[in-house]
């Protein structure tokens, strides 16, 4: 069956060995326990073993000491396309078997898979990203935002700042971006940076058109920033 949910055992699968996705290990750490947690993850997507060679399955070493049929590997070997941290966190856990759907397609179909299924990605709507934050970090967690920040991709701190940002904040960003979605930056500096940041944002802030709220004039006067170093630097490179 292909471009259906099958369960397949976890010794049946095999990494792709030009798989480029890495995750760090605070990621990897989150990722397992959101599996824990709730029992749901999704699927993995993975291909039947190449026709022309099962060398993956030779060399995987549960299944090279139970099948010594290289047919018999081809057979029931699936090489993994997306999903390969799903396949180890589920081990981790102490799983048997994986959700997974079973695409019949060839080398060059994979190798796009691989550059493309974990880089096309959109982009949150903040307003709705913000509320759910706070959702989730005054109703199901009480506050406590280090144990939410054990699930989310965002630290403890990043969540105690994005959680001060108002809804209204949010919505008044929004109608001076119709055209544009939004995206959130939350970074960290030390005091010097920080008193460099800020001499930088408040020169920058000058610049910009004074009936607009406080959080369109920071990303206004950044952008400003940032666009005034790449003029420099083109500037240098073309002398």
């Amino acid at each position: 069956m292909t471009n259906q949910i099958q369960s397949i055992a976890l010794d049946r699968l095999v990494a792709h060995q030009d798989n480029p996705n890495r995750m760090s290990r605070d990621k990897f750490a989150k990722l397992i326990r959101n599996i824990e947690r709730t029992g749901h993850y999704e699927p993995l997507i993975v291909r039947p073993c190449p026709k022309k060679s099962c060398r993956s399955c030779k060399t995987h070493p549960e299944q090279g000491r139970r099948n010594r049929n290289p047919k018999e590997d081809k057979r029931k070997c699936f090489q993994i396309i997306n999903g390969h941290h799903r396949w180890q966190a589920l081990k981790e856990l102490g799983h048997k078997t994986a959700d997974a759907v079973v695409w019949d397609i060839d080398d060059r179909q994979t190798d796009i898979m691989l550059a493309t299924l974990n880089r096309l990605t959109g982009s949150d709507i903040l307003d709705k990203k913000l509320a759910l934050i706070k959702r989730l970090n005054h109703t199901a967690f009480n506050s406590r935002t280090t144990e939410l920040a054990k699930l989310l991709p965002q630290t403890a701190n990043q969540i105690r700042r994005l959680t001060k940002f108002t809804i209204s904040d949010c919505k008044k960003a929004i109608e001076n971006h119709k055209s544009q979605p939004l995206n959130p930056l939350v970074f960290f500096l030390n005091d010097k940076q920080q008193a460099i940041f800020e001499k930088a944002m408040l020169a920058a802030i000058s610049r910009v058109e004074e009936n607009r709220s406080k959080a369109v004039k920071n990303a206004a006067a950044l952008t400003h920033i940032a666009q005034n170093f790449i003029n420099s630097v083109n500037l240098s490179v073309n002398k």
